[in-house]
């Protein structure tokens, strides 16, 4: 049992106590169903998830349902529980994640799939999903990074693609039905995967060709379905979301009221796989987030709150929700915080009335230094647009700007990479431009490059990703164009970014590196302290595989790819049309200016129905 001589020997103890401010508690006895939330990462991140928070509380109002929570312990925790003996446990009740009837796991990027092969081997249960049989846990995943959820498929038992608020409870209904009928674990796989949305990859085989490419993909199961499509909410303003959520003990990395206003994006940008995946756009009334806030505020006592979206100026009651929530918020000094705005329609009015209490430094993503490119990648932003929302950030008294690029983009140049710098220089110069007694401060510019990586469900999706040694090379590019002390440059790690390019488009045949990879203690590499390259690839090396088939291989359009048998409603089409028009530079309209036909009107609700 964890005890408290065995929490005092570790870091940060309250991560693993539970208890918190709104969590949820239930007699086990009293429940039919035991449902373990996994979150693949530590508390701090974890509690942080909107995704976990929503569901947590969606599966709890069920009077026979009782979720609880499981994250990865830290590594020197995880190294006392294996000296101990100590299974994998949940926050609410300690219980060992073996017991459970259903093992859920939440992928929000592909960087924590050693954490859940860790955490299946740490609870004791079998971690392959062929190992497993009745009486042992049914193990799901959903989110992001499940549209693709090949290279995980052989521990995984079903996968749930879309939204869960849409399909988890249809999961366990089934699952009632089942237990109750005790019938054979088979059975359960075959009803679920009936279900819209519900993808079981031990009913489809694949085969190969000589060449490494996939030759063809084929249901071995009757109830298996052709294409599995994803679930979404197509009345968002109705979507279930809780009054009152977890208030955590120890610190979170965003410990505040989060307000999801809207899911999807109208613009489309090329590179971005969350664009496409959730669409259709689908907002919620600002009435109704202003009534929530003021809920979520008397419940937790947060003082601030954060709007959560892909492209936050985009929602179209912007202003009468700011309006509403300041006339609460400037009585409890509580900030606002706005993410995500758009260089093209910035408004320095709305950053004065939301930032009235606490002056934050500001963000903007031009995503890449010359015009050319950023026409490649469908940004839709001119330069002209940045320096005039800049102009407006300097005189309205702020001096912190942060700008975010991306190095390795299709098509990209020299002179693309060294037009960072260069646009980060005519963003230090629109300050010096304001007259000198109007100048607030001194500027400091923050220029941070992660680097591109191809994702599935993308116009670039066929795309070759850049090796290390051109990774390397742009980035010393675009630091040698920054010359002021004034602008500070950082870029991400380049060796993270080719391990989640190879898994972003892996296949079946990703399994056993990770298993090699366990093996080898990888673990936790989102963390640069604990992310161990080396023993990647000797995992790759061990199973026989060459990463640079996955990352450095430009795709025919004709070619399989793992995950076409996956419907996002977009049409690969569609993508194909795309990818062509980025190489002729040219800029398609957004989803309100014009319909591009990408097919996510299937859905039937959204932007794509807006008069």
């Amino acid at each position: 049992m964890i005890d408290d001589k065995m929490l005092l020997s570790v870091s940060k103890p309250i991560q693993y106590t539970g208890g918190e401010l709104g969590m949820v508690k239930k007699d086990i006895h009293s429940v039919d169903m035991r449902f373990a939330f996994c979150f693949p990462d530590n508390y701090e991140v974890g509690m942080s998830h909107l995704g976990m928070k929503i569901l947590y509380h969606l599966l709890n109002e069920r009077a026979d349902t009782y979720c609880e929570r499981v994250f990865a312990p830290w590594p020197d925790m995880e190294e006392k529980m294996r000296e101990r003996g100590e299974p994998l446990f949940s926050i609410e009740t300690k219980s060992p994640v073996r017991d459970f009837d259903i093992v859920g796991f939440t992928l929000m990027y592909e960087m924590c799939y050693s954490n859940v092969v860790n955490m299946l081997d740490l609870s004791g249960m079998p971690m392959l999903a062929s190992e497993r049989g009745e009486g042992d846990p049914f193990v799901c995943a959903g989110g992001a990074c499940a549209y693709n959820g090949e290279p995980l498929s052989d521990f995984i038992d079903f996968f749930i693609l879309g939204e869960g608020e849409e399909i988890l409870n249809e999961v366990m209904d089934v699952y009632a039905d089942w237990k109750a009928k005790k019938q054979e674990r088979k059975t359960f796989l075959e009803r679920i995967a009936e279900l819209e949305g519900i993808y079981v990859p031990s009913f489809y085989d694949v085969e190969y060709n000589e060449d490494g490419t996939i030759k063809s993909f084929t249901k071995n199961n009757v109830h298996a379905k052709d294409r599995i499509r994803k679930r979404i909410i197509t009345d968002f303003d109705n979507s279930y979301f809780p009054e009152s959520i977890i208030v955590p003990f120890g610190e979170a990395v965003h410990d505040r009221v989060t307000l999801e206003i809207f899911r999807g994006c109208i613009r489309g940008c090329r590179f971005c796989q969350a664009g496409y995946v959730y669409r259709p756009v689908r907002e919620k009334s600002a009435k109704k987030l202003v009534d929530l806030a003021e809920k979520l505020m008397k419940a937790t006592g947060y003082e601030e709150i954060s709007l959560c979206s892909l492209s936050t100026s985009d929602y179209r009651e912007l202003n009468e929700l700011t309006e509403g929530l300041l006339t609460e918020i400037e009585k409890q000094k509580v900030n606002l915080s706005l993410p995500s705005l758009r260089i093209d329609n910035f408004s320095l009015d709305l950053m004065h009335k939301v930032q009235t209490v606490r002056k934050s430094g500001i963000t903007f993503a031009p995503e890449a230094g010359t015009q050319r490119l950023r026409d490649v990648i469908k940004k839709g932003v001119t330069e002209a647009d940045l320096i005039r929302s800049v102009s407006m950030v300097f005189s309205g008294g702020w001096t912190n700007l942060k700008l975010y690029f991306m190095i390795g983009l299709p098509t990209e140049t020299e002179d693309d990479v060294r037009g960072i710098g260069a646009l980060a220089h005519k963003v230090l110069d629109a300050y010096y431009a304001q007259p000198k007694e109007e100048r607030h401060g001194s500027p400091r510019i923050s220029v941070s490059a992660s680097t591109f990586v191809p994702k599935p469900f993308t116009p670039f999706q066929w795309e070759a990703q850049d090796d290390l040694d051109t990774i390397l090379q742009k980035q010393k590019a675009a630091r040698s164009a920054i010359r002021s002390r004034q602008i500070s440059f950082s870029w991400h790690e380049s060796k993270v970014t080719i391990l989640e390019g190879a898994f972003a488009r892996g296949d079946r045949r990703l399994g056993k590196v990770l298993l090699a990879a366990h093996k080898h203690g990888c673990k936790f590499d989102g963390w640069d302290e604990y992310f161990n390259f080396e023993g990647w690839m000797q995992a790759f090396a061990d199973c026989g595989i060459d990463i640079a088939f996955y990352n450095n291989r430009k795709r025919s359009f004709n070619e399989i790819l793992p995950w076409d048998h996956i419907d996002v409603g977009v049409t690969k089409a569609f993508l194909q049309k795309e990818c062509e028009l980025a190489y002729k530079g040219i800029v398609t309209p957004n989803c309100r200016e014009q319909c591009t036909g990408c097919g996510a009107s299937c859905f039937g609700g959204g932007v794509c129905f807006e008069r």
